[in-house]
This record gives structure tokens, C-alpha cells and sequence, in this order.
């Protein structure tokens, strides 16, 4: 046991010796992997990232894993009351302890803008919506508890609609003309930022303040609500179905209730949705690494042929077999290894430097994830791999070298 101890450190020690002697020709040699360990492991950063940006703007439209929608309607001659739908659904979650739902009822609104009267698409939400859909604020603040009780409803406007008002300071408190059975002031509590290019303006309400702005026209006809809830993704299939349950049994055999899963995860199942992006990005850092691998096999069977003359007198001064295989081996470990660091390191700048964040992000990412440590790691272990099999073929060519050899060149 210790001479097989004895024997690896003493590889790895001619190995680094051998490095230090070639130091010009190594650096050369190692140039390559260093950069193709730097972009794969930018890839795979940068593709985290990517993946981040992909898997938020999916929330923000269908919602948190897992997040489900309900809705309810009439089967039978009456009509539901949208009042008992509201009880029974926030009753239910009380009951069943889920605290991140929302009613989520997309509508139009009137409203009184420099260029005259106009419909102004709307949503009615609770505060909690803005969570579940990371809605991101430009400017003020999303809704909160109080809101409910401000004796003026509370808006959100989205940039668009912020434009249209002439983009006042929300520190002021500005002021829009809600036209509906009975014309309201609102007041705008903050600024959504805009998920698309020329998003049409846009605003959100609560539902305390709903009933005073439903628009002259519709009379005494009430919008059916639909809700939203956020469950917890372990359970959520089974506490889904006794909420449905519980409703059903609360509104009545003439009321069907719907309960289905709309966040991104929903299509697929227990897969990863996102292991197509994941398999492109792995393949081009592969690819890259492969390269810069094949560069240093050339360079390391140049090397050894051009030390035929040492390695036949190492071999002539009892140097055995196994001991020149993974000498000549340990070299191009060695130096990759250290490549590979380099190579880590640079990836980590640029992976963490803010103007490429924002290249990438596309200013779509509310929560920058840190660098992968498995990308650091994919890095250095592809480093480490490569240097192995790199040094492969150029351990069997100097295995060969026989004594006499040494004499011939």
C-alpha cells in the first residue's frame, strides 16, 4: 500500500516538474481547453439564467407551480349567485389553510383619459395574485391589505396606461376618472411593469371596489367570478380535488365546478419542461470541450515523440511501464486541471457581470439566481476528464518507447 502511494505521488510530482520545465509549450497546449472550459461553463451558467427568465415569464402568466384555477356555473334553470361562489371559495380556504388564492376576473372598465372616455382592459385580483404571478412594479407598490379599506379604490396601471396619465410620480398620489354605475376617482398605487412590447393599457382593481365600477350599461347583470389558488406542489392533486368537492357540495347538485392547473408545469407532469433547452445547452458545451480536447491530443503525441530520447533513458535507469504511463498521463491532468480553474474562474466574471445579466435576462428576471455551483463543477470534472483521455493515447505511444530507442534519436 505504501509503495503504490509512494508511486502515485511520485507521477504526480515528475508530472508537474515536467510542466515547469515546458512551461511555453503547455501554455500553448492548455490555451485551448482553458477557453473551452470557460465557454462551457458560461454555457451552462448563462443557461441557468435563460432557464430562470423562461420559467418566470411563465409564472407570471399561468402562475406558481402549482397553481390552480376554479370556476363555477349554473346546470340547471337558476342562476348562481356569484355572492354565495365568493363565501363558499374563501370559506373553503380558510378551511383547507390555503392562504395564497385570488379572484381573477378579466373585464373592461371605463375610463376618463386626456383623449376622451375610453374602455380600458381590466382584472380584478387580490392582493395575493401579485405573488403568485410576480408582477413586477416599475414604480409605487402592488396592492395591500389596507387597500381594501381606502375610502377611494386603489389602482394598478400597467406602463401603458401610465402614459396615458403622463407618467406622474405615484409619491403623489395621481388621480384617474372611473366611469361606471356611478362615477369613481381611483387612485393609482403603483405602476406594473410591461411583460410585452406595446402592451395595450391596462389596470388592476380590487374586488371590494368592483361593484362601484361595473359599467352603466351592464345594469344589475354581476360578472361570474373565477379564483385562483397556489398550492403546495406536493399535495397538490389531492387537496385540489376536495376543494372541488367541498364547493360542489356547498353550491348545489345544479352547479358544476371546475378545478384545473394552469401553471407551465401543468403539461408536464413529472418531466422537466425545460430538459430540451437543458440537452441544447449541455450538447454545445460538449461540443466545445471536445474541440479543445482534440487540439491537445495533437499536441501531447508531439510532445512525447519529441521526448523519445528521456523517456528511453528513464526507461534504461529501471523506470517501469506503469510509472512512464501515468507520468506522461498525469501531465496533461495536471495542466488541465489548472486550465480548468482558468477557465472556471473567467465563466464566473462573465456569467456575473451585470450588462451580460441583462443581455440575457432581458430585463424579464426578478430573482438573479447565483452562479450554478454545478456549473463550477461540470467545469472542472470535464477539465479533469479531458486531461485523462487527452493523455491517453500519448501514455500508450511512450509505454512503447524501448531502451534502444534512445539511441535512435
Amino acid at each position: 500500500m505504501t509503495g503504490l502511494a509512494s508511486g502515485v505521488v511520485g507521477a504526480f510530482v515528475e508530472a508537474w516538474a515536467e510542466l515547469r520545465v515546458n512551461k511555453l509549450r503547455v501554455l500553448l497546449s492548455l490555451v485551448g481547453v482553458a477557453v473551452a472550459v470557460a465557454a462551457l461553463t458560461a454555457v451552462v451558467g448563462l443557461g441557468s439564467l435563460a432557464e430562470q427568465a423562461s420559467r418566470e415569464s411563465s409564472e407570471k402568466s399561468g402562475g406558481r407551480p402549482a397553481t390552480y384555477t376554479v370556476s363555477a356555473y349554473s346546470s340547471g334553470a337558476s342562476e348562481l349567485d356569484p355572492a354565495l361562489l365568493d363565501e363558499e371559495f374563501r370559506a373553503t380556504m380558510t378551511r383547507y389553510g390555503v392562504s395564497w388564492a385570488t379572484e381573477s376576473v378579466y373585464t373592461t372598465r371605463s375610463v376618463q383619459l386626456p383623449g376622451g372616455l375610453t374602455d380600458v382592459s381590466a382584472q380584478i385580483v387580490d392582493p395575493q395574485y401579485g405573488e403568485m404571478h410576480r408582477v413586477s412594479i416599475a414604480d409605487g407598490s402592488w396592492f395591500v391589505e389596507e387597500d381594501a379599506r381606502r375610502m377611494a379604490p386603489a389602482v394598478v396601471v400597467n406602463e401603458a396606461l401610465w402614459e396615458q396619465l403622463g407618467r406622474p410620480a405615484v409619491s403623489s398620489h395621481p388621480t384617474l376618472l372611473l366611469r361606471g354605475a356611478d362615477s369613481v376617482t381611483g387612485v393609482v398605487v403603483g405602476v406594473a411593469a410591461a411583460r410585452y412590447p406595446d402592451e395595450a393599457p391596462s389596470m388592476f382593481l380590487l374586488p371590494s371596489d368592483e361593484r362601484d365600477l361595473r359599467p352603466a350599461s351592464q345594469g344589475g347583470y354581476v360578472e361570474t367570478p373565477q379564483y385562483e389558488m397556489w398550492l403546495p406542489p406536493g399535495s397538490a392533486d389531492e387537496l385540489s380535488t376536495m376543494v372541488q368537492g367541498n364547493l360542489a357540495a356547498a353550491l348545489g347538485d345544479d352547479v358544476q365546478v371546475d378545478v384545473g392547473r394552469s401553471d407551465y408545469a401543468a403539461a408536464a407532469g413529472d418531466a422537466d419542461p425545460f430538459r430540451p433547452v437543458k440537452l441544447v445547452i449541455t450538447g454545445v458545451g460538449v461540443l466545445v470541450l471536445l474541440l479543445g480536447g482534440l487540439g491537445l491530443v495533437n499536441i501531447a503525441l508531439v510532445t512525447v515523440r519529441q521526448r523519445i530520447r528521456e523517456i528511453g533513458v528513464r526507461r534504461s535507469f529501471g523506470a517501469t511501464a506503469p510509472r512512464v504511463f501515468f507520468s506522461v498521463m498525469l501531465e496533461s491532468v495536471a495542466g488541465t486541471v489548472v486550465a480548468g480553474v482558468v477557465g472556471v474562474m473567467v465563466a464566473i466574471l462573465v456569467v456575473e457581470d451585470p450588462r451580460v445579466q441583462a443581455f440575457v435576462a432581458q430585463g424579464t428576471v426578478d430573482d438573479l439566481p447565483p452562479f450554478p455551483v454545478e456549473a463550477a463543477l461540470i467545469g472542472l470534472g470535464s477539465a479533469t476528464l479531458i486531461g485523462a483521455v487527452a493523455g491517453l493515447l500519448p501514455a500508450l505511444v511512450a509505454v512503447r518507447v524501448k531502451v534502444i530507442d534512445a539511441i535512435r534519436y
